[in-house]
């Protein structure tokens, strides 16, 4: 079915808990782990109705975040989002202290109790209040961005449709461009700081309320650190300092000598060749149809995942004004297909989408048919592996995508997935501070980004810029609003991605085999036995980063 053809109806919060009601009733009075189990296949058919038309509503709404109905439905999801969650927690409690534990265990995981117990210390009936507060101000934040009307060079531009410029061939048109987009941060920095004090003191309280000493560790909670905590990802955090640093710093040196500047400036950031970066060719129709060719290639699995998508009209990729900012996949459960929300705006972002998003969308693809949903409520450290791995065993298409500038995108590619990771380092160690001191004025934060920035990106120069040069740019990093401590999870995603990189380039098709088996154990497993059983290295050992380091200094010549 098309996506425009499938039907959309208003959830009543009244039929979600009487559905409920009876289900847990029922499943008390179960006499045996069959019949327990039975009841739990109801949950998963209502559950895959309520998320389809919960994702469908979303996905309206973000194609135009104007269009009253679905602005309208989105205001009212958020508000009785979180009853729902209290309705499926108080739900789980019964399976979690089921006398037949043992036969629901066996049949839906270890890792499924394990996340019901997470879920049980993330939300409280009291505290319903405040998580629907929490996704107002969320809901703030990204009208402001989806809003932005910027004018440049005598047009207006939203954020998504300037960044082509932002990273364009010409120095001063550059400059020019950072500088508007650093005067519309400029005209609502006072309102995205008001909106985040409230985020954070909202969180803290939420926490506070559920007897945490501060945000993080409910946090941690909510993104399901199911086998990990705190402090393997500062030990992680110190081996990136240690090792991706300093090879991130010798990368920007030879990218300034490459450029032929005397220096770098922030508005060369993410520039890497003179005559600016490659860009796609084609039409956006023409890069979708060369995307279907290339997995048709790939595999006879990416093959049939293709084409299910694009007869049924699954992606939303053009960028327009009213469309909310950035990308995502996500899966309809009802129809079994993913569907991809991207803005396309003439950059190798556009490439990005048809291979990492469509990484996202292949994984949820080939589970569809597993009837344990549980197996699909993936942590996001493992959901990235398999967008951020698709991005490197699509490399040998990319002609099709920029012609005789194919080997300009690979160099590109590599550089900036490197550069990426101390950035996403600094992300996460800004929230665990800004978490650990609620109380810290709007001021503060600025100036803790700006420390940091001198720890995991010294060689940026923001040449006094009244916006970014004052600690602003964590601002237009959207999942510091929407979701605390995720970014974190596309680094050690991008580092478990490298790792198969270097394994395609010495065996491709077995690197590709030990890739499907990742994306088809799904949530399984928890994530270090995941790893270890794919023959993949923990990012928490010892070694394991700096290694990595090494080898991919050799892919970018770096000695």
């Amino acid at each position: 079915m098309k996506f425009s053809e499938m039907p959309y109806k208003h959830i009543e919060i009244d039929d979600v808990k009487a559905f409920f009601e009876k289900l847990i009733d029922d499943s008390k009075k179960a006499s045996s782990g069959e019949e327990q189990f039975e009841l739990h296949k109801k949950y998963y058919d209502y559950l895959s109705e309520l998320q389809t038309m919960i994702r469908i509503a979303g996905f309206r709404h973000d194609v135009n975040t104007t269009e009253e109905f679905y602005a309208k439905e989105k205001d009212y999801i958020d508000e009785i989002d979180p009853i729902i969650s209290q309705y499926k927690n108080e739900y789980q409690k019964v399976l979690y202290k089921s006398p037949y534990r043992a036969y629901l265990e066996e049949k839906i995981g270890k890792v499924a109790f394990k996340n019901m117990e997470l879920n049980f210390a993330s939300i409280d009936e009291k505290i319903l209040p405040l998580m629907q507060e929490e996704n107002a101000l969320i809901n703030k934040y990204d009208k402001i961005i989806a809003s932005a009307k910027i004018p440049f060079n005598g047009e207006e531009y939203n954020i998504s449709l300037l960044r082509k410029h932002l990273t364009g061939n010409d120095r001063e048109t550059r400059k020019q461009a950072w500088k508007a987009l650093s005067d519309y941060f400029m005209s609502v920095t006072d309102d995205i700081d008001n909106i985040y004090d409230k985020l954070v003191k909202n969180r803290t309280e939420q926490a506070k309320m559920l007897g945490y000493d501060n945000y993080i560790e409910l946090g941690y909670n909510r993104m399901m650190r199911n086998s990990y905590r705190r402090e393997q990802v500062e030990s992680f955090r110190s081996q990136v300092k240690q090792s991706f640093v300093p090879l991130v710093t010798k990368i920007q040196e030879k990218r300034k000598q490459e450029l032929g500047l005397s220096d770098l400036k922030y508005f060369d950031n993410e520039v890497y060749f003179k005559n600016g970066n490659p860009d796609p060719i084609g039409t956006p129709e023409e890069i979708m149809k060369a995307g279907q060719e290339m997995y048709r290639e790939l595999s006879p699995e990416t093959a049939e995942f293709i084409d299910v998508m694009i007869e049924n009209e699954l992606f939303d990729v053009l960028g327009r004004k009213n469309k909310k900012q950035g990308g995502y996949m996500d899966y309809l459960p009802l129809y079994k297909v993913p569907f991809i929300f991207a803005n396309f705006n003439g950059t190798s972002g556009d490439i990005d989408v048809v291979t990492h998003e469509c990484g996202h969308a292949f994984q949820g693809y080939i589970t569809r048919n597993d009837e344990i949903i549980e197996h699909n409520d993936i942590t996001m450290e493992t959901a990235e592996i398999h967008s951020m791995s698709m991005e490197y065993f699509t490399y040998k298409w990319m002609d099709r995508f920029f012609g005789d500038r194919a080997d300009d995108y690979y160099k590109m590619h590599l550089e900036d997935s490197i550069t990426f990771i101390p950035y996403g380092c600094m992300v996460d160690e800004f929230q665990h501070i800004v978490y650990e001191k609620p109380e810290m004025t709007p001021a503060e934060r600025k100036e803790v980004w700006k420390n940091l920035e001198k720890t995991y990106r010294p060689w940026l120069d923001f040449d006094g810029d009244a916006f970014f040069d004052e600690g602003g740019f964590w601002q237009k990093q959207g999942h510091i609003f929407w979701s605390p401590f995720y970014y974190i999870d596309y680094v050690l995603a991008s580092v478990i991605a490298m790792q198969f990189k270097v394994w395609m380039d010495n065996d491709f098709s077995d690197a590709w085999e030990h890739y499907l088996k990742l994306c088809k154990i799904s949530a399984s497993e928890f994530y270090e036995e995941m790893l270890s059983d794919v023959g993949l290295k923990s990012p928490f050992k010892q070694g394991t980063i700096k290694e990595l380091a090494d080898n991919m200094a050799k892919k970018v010549d770096i000695e």
